[in-house]
């Protein structure tokens, strides 16, 4: 009989049992993209370093346009002009401006920037102002970006290419980054075999190991496939002990339950500790969590539906636990299209497809067993059932997790 805890507990178990153990590495700039930043980065130096217009006009002192309109222009002198990638070698005194061009320097003295729609060049130095201003119009300030010392990137983001970006204007060439897990993945069962492989009497294709693999790829991850290991408690033993001398994390599909041949509960209790063996949640009941020395040793269902959640719901955001690395998750609130039961005392997850009609996002719940690979098949994320909640009405407001390329 499996003692099970609430997914909470389970959440809970892996902040307290699991650190980070990735450890650091430096990488070029433009192989940053979707690592996890290892420390906080602040920037030395001011993002822009000089003032610079916004639009395509005329550098000017502000107070000298107040009042000004199309009848009664004002009349400033053309003190120069500014050129692209070039600073301003002049300084602006009362009622004189500069031509500037977009993101070009603004002369000292300057503190607004008048458009050129809203100017004339009378050919003889003068130029007219039809438009009065404000300080600071259509400019950006030395450091309105980044000063010294801002910290712009927070240790345990995953980079982004606006962040790389953003680390490309401070002149960051190299990023110190996680480096990244190894995870092995090994699938158990007799009735197993490679989805190359036309299924015999009894038998099915493994659909797990492929599907694990996607997804931890997609988190970032390395992954070795050890692929399928008949119901042998010998040899899956030797399998999973080399999957953990090379990897930071093993996940075994598979043997999971309470059956005879489920001999994954006694691999994992036998190379180091047993932390937990069931959660309340349905599907993916027979979980089994274990640790050898500082790795995790997951034990997941056999069923692909149940998999799939195990890992979303609690080996994601373990694996973020050893890197260090910032949980995301995107959420969405939807009209459920159809009543839905529930009545297990396990919290209770269901895949749905979300369709926008008038103005209102529903989700339609995607029935089906946890067995059946076409329950994930198109859906666009999933919802839970509160452990204590009997179920959902038509048209009940729920909140959908978006499945987010997995």
């Amino acid at each position: 009989m499996l003692h099970v805890k609430t997914p909470e507990e389970v959440l809970a178990l892996i902040e307290q049992e699991f650190d980070i153990t990735a450890q650091t590495e430096l990488v070029p700039l433009g192989q940053a993209i979707g690592r996890c930043l290892a420390e906080d980065i602040a920037a030395t130096e001011y993002v822009p370093d000089f003032n610079r217009s916004t639009v395509d006009g005329y550098a000017l002192r502000a107070r000298d346009t107040f009042g000004c309109s199309d009848a009664i222009p004002a009349m400033l002198t053309l003190r120069g002009e500014v050129f692209m990638g070039e600073g301003a070698e002049f300084r602006l005194e009362p009622e004189q401006c500069a031509a500037v061009p977009t993101g070009g320097a603004i002369p000292e003295g300057a503190d607004s920037v008048v458009m050129v729609e809203y100017s004339e060049d009378y050919g003889d130095g003068t130029i007219g102002i039809s438009k009065p201003t404000a300080p600071g119009q259509n400019m950006i300030f030395r450091g309105d970006d980044v000063c010294p010392g801002k910290v712009i990137l927070r240790r345990g983001r995953v980079l982004s290419s606006q962040d790389i970006g953003a680390l490309a204007a401070i002149g960051r060439v190299e990023v110190p980054v996680r480096k990244r897990l190894t995870v092995g993945v090994i699938s158990t069962g007799d009735e197993l075999v490679p989805p190359e492989a036309v299924p015999g009497p009894g038998q099915v294709r493994d659909v797990n190991s492929p599907m694990l693999e996607a997804m931890l790829t997609c988190f970032g991850v390395n992954v070795i496939n050890y692929g399928i290991v008949i119901d042998n408690e010998a040899l899956l033993s030797e399998k999973v002990h080399k999957a953990v001398a090379e990897c930071d994390a093993v996940l075994l599909s598979g043997g999971s339950s309470v059956g005879v041949k489920d001999a994954a509960c006694r691999i994992i209790e036998s190379m180091g500790s047993l932390l937990l063996h069931g959660i309340a949640i349905k599907p993916g009941k027979p979980t089994i969590l274990g640790k050898a020395g500082r790795k995790p040793l997951v034990g997941l269902p056999g069923h692909p539906v149940a998999a799939y959640f195990i890992t979303r719901l609690f080996v994601l955001p373990l694996l973020s636990r050893l890197l260090g690395r910032q949980q995301e998750s995107y959420t969405t609130t939807a009209k459920i299209t159809e009543s839905v039961s529930a009545n297990h005392g396990r919290a209770q997850y269901h895949c749905c497809r979300l369709e926008r009609r008038d103005g209102t996002l529903y989700a339609h719940p995607i029935r089906g067993k946890s067995g059946l690979i076409t329950t994930l098949a198109g859906a666009d994320g999933y919802f839970c059932i509160d452990r204590d909640c009997e179920g959902l009405p038509k048209y009940a407001e729920i909140q959908v997790t978006i499945s987010q390329g997995d």
